[in-house]
């Protein structure tokens, strides 16, 4: 980063998260600083009308400045927002700079994007180097004579993202999260310039979208008698029902939230393992030839579930008709199938399955889940749309020629969520599929953060600050042309021990601060070569704006009394990670 910044002020802009390309502050608060008052403009250029419209209802309110679009006032102080064939061409559609300088007539600030989304991502910059305050939802302090008066130091910010695909996979299925849990985590990765929210809807544990022709997918499939506290080996239990759905309007709400925030929502519907609540809703789903499937109810614990769909027509056709309401809801391009644990104990036991094998010649059980996923992966196709799935979709043959001269494979559209490590991930780039990168050793936001006995319910390795900060989602030795196939990476939130939003924050954050820049920033060395300690520096600032917006992080000193849940079991793995 090009800092030539001078004077203690200025400091604030070093302090952005996730780290710019370029920033120059070249006077602090003194030369050249804007000084926005109540008659501060807000001019929005064409196709910025989105990043207008969220400084004026979020930041404005913030600030106490109605940002009005410019009269003819002489010296009036302006936000410019523009999109330009520059920023384009420099740093992508994603990409913007800024530039403040209060001598400068017209626009004292600039905010110039390659694209709508561009523009926004130099909004949420603009919004940090105004400080903590302008995260509150009302100005701190009373209007003076003058009414509120804002000072931004001059300087020029130019940036881009690395990847395309920045995201995190929020799972609702397992602890249900409300509308508005949801609705304010999107405000939190827009803050952090993430671009992609994997909503994982559907498990053993729950069904969390309403789906209109089979509504007994929530009626039945959303509600839990009761529920595993801890880990699955925990004595305990919460005796209290848990559950909960999202309507349609609910899913088109949290879709338009996203959108204006610049954030594709992916829906994650499992199939066919991790089926359990849909089972109890609909016995005739499950291998109803092994077991008795009317006996079956929403589970209540954690783990993997035996009992998976059955590889039938109308098993088929059903969940076809939940997509047909999934796509309808969902603009998105990708469509997460799951695709992943799924035991194979009932086909294997199943005359049903057998069969099908026998007629449609399958290398066994896992050519019938590759069966399974490849027949939605062309469906979805056929649609517009693009699967994506857990990397056991590369299983059973869906990377082999099939003997029907081809059809056996996975569609040249199919995406890979690489989350066993990298292995998956580098085979699907390595035979031309587009790749996501998650693996649990390095960003499962689930896993504990230290090794001290304070975490709470800790689970998995330790993945400190640091160790998500060394992250890379393009791991050494792959080819150029396989790593073009790494779109992105996203750090994934499994819920089963998090019961609440203040849980969830405590997982998430920091973390998702140091995996936001490691998936934004361009300027990035090499993970050895990187300086957590100097992320951390700057993460002192970053928590000011963290306790505006009321997250509930972990301190850096370890949880604090009432984020410990003493006596609940976890099971936390010592070592280090395997690489993998």
């Amino acid at each position: 980063m090009d800092d030539s910044r001078t004077g203690p002020d200025s400091l604030t802009g070093h302090l952005l998260i996730p780290a710019p390309t370029a920033a120059r502050f070249p006077g602090g608060t003194g030369t050249g600083a804007v000084v926005f008052g109540p008659d501060t403009a807000l001019d929005a250029g064409p196709g910025t009308e989105v990043a207008a419209r969220w400084l004026r209802t979020v930041v404005g309110p913030a600030t106490g400045l109605d940002l009005l679009p410019p009269a003819a006032a002489e010296g009036q102080v302006t936000v410019a927002l523009r999109i330009t064939e520059e920023v384009t061409e420099r740093h992508g559609p994603e990409g913007y700079r800024l530039s403040a300088d209060g001598a400068r007539a017209g626009a004292a600030v600039l905010i110039e994007g390659g694209g709508p989304a561009g523009v926004f991502w130099g909004a949420q910059t603009l919004r940090q180097l105004l400080g903590p305050a302008a995260y509150r939802r009302v100005p701190l302090t009373p209007a003076g004579p003058d009414g509120h008066r804002w000072t931004l130091p001059a300087a020029t910010v130019e940036d881009g993202p690395r990847f395309r695909w920045r995201g995190m996979m929020l799972d609702v299925a397992r602890h249900f999260l409300p509308k508005d849990d949801v609705l304010r985590y999107l405000d939190l990765l827009a803050a952090h310039k993430l671009n992609v929210l994997h909503l994982h809807l559907t498990d053993d544990q729950g069904w969390r979208i309403e789906i209109r022709r089979h509504p007994r997918l929530t009626e039945t499939g959303a509600w839990r008698a009761r529920t595993k506290l801890g880990h699955r080996a925990s004595p305990l239990w919460t005796e209290t029902p848990h559950g909960g759905h999202y309507t349609q309007d609910d899913i088109r709400e949290i879709v338009a939230y996203a959108a204006e925030r610049h954030i594709t929502v992916v829906p994650e519907i499992d199939i066919p393992g991790h089926s359990q609540a849909a089972i109890a809703a609909y016995p005739e789903l499950g291998n109803t030839d092994v077991i008795d499937t009317t006996s079956l109810t929403v589970w209540d614990t954690w783990g993997i579930s035996q009992n998976v769909l059955a590889p039938t027509d109308s098993t088929l056709r059903f969940y076809e008709e939940v997509l047909e309401e999934v796509l309808a809801l969902f603009p998105s391009p990708f469509v997460h199938l799951g695709g992943d644990e799924c035991p194979k104990d009932q086909w294997r036991a199943s005359p049903a399955a057998q069969a099908r094998i026998a007629a449609l010649g399958l290398s066994g059980e896992d050519g019938l889940q590759s069966w399974f996923l490849r027949h939605f992966d062309r469906w979805l196709a056929e649609r517009g749309r693009r699967l994506v799935g857990w990397d056991e979709i590369l299983e059973g043959g869906s990377l082999d020629t099939g003997a029907d001269g081809g059809s056996g494979r996975l569609t040249p559209g199919a995406m890979v969520s690489s989350w066993r490590g990298y292995a998956g991930g580098v085979a699907a780039a390595e035979a031309g599929h587009d790749v996501v990168m998650c693996p649990e050793q390095q960003v499962y936001l689930d896993h504990r953060q230290d090794a001290g006995e304070d975490e709470p319910v800790p689970i998995g390795y330790v993945r400190t600050l640091a160790d998500v900060y060394r992250f890379d989602p393009v791991p050494p030795g792959l080819s150029p042309a396989a790593a073009a196939h790494v779109v992105g990476a996203q750090a994934n939130v499994w819920t089963e021990a998090m019961d609440s939003r203040a849980r969830v924050d405590y997982q998430v954050f920091p973390r998702l601060a140091a995996f936001a820049e490691v998936v934004w920033s361009t300027g990035l060395p090499a993970p050895a070569d990187r300086d957590p300690a100097g992320f951390a520096h700057r993460l002192g600032a970053h928590y000011a704006r963290l306790d505006a917006l009321g997250v509930d992080y972990r301190p850096p000193a370890g949880p604090r009394p009432w984020q410990r849940r003493p006596g609940v079991l976890g099971r936390p793995l010592e070592g280090p990670p395997p690489a993998r």
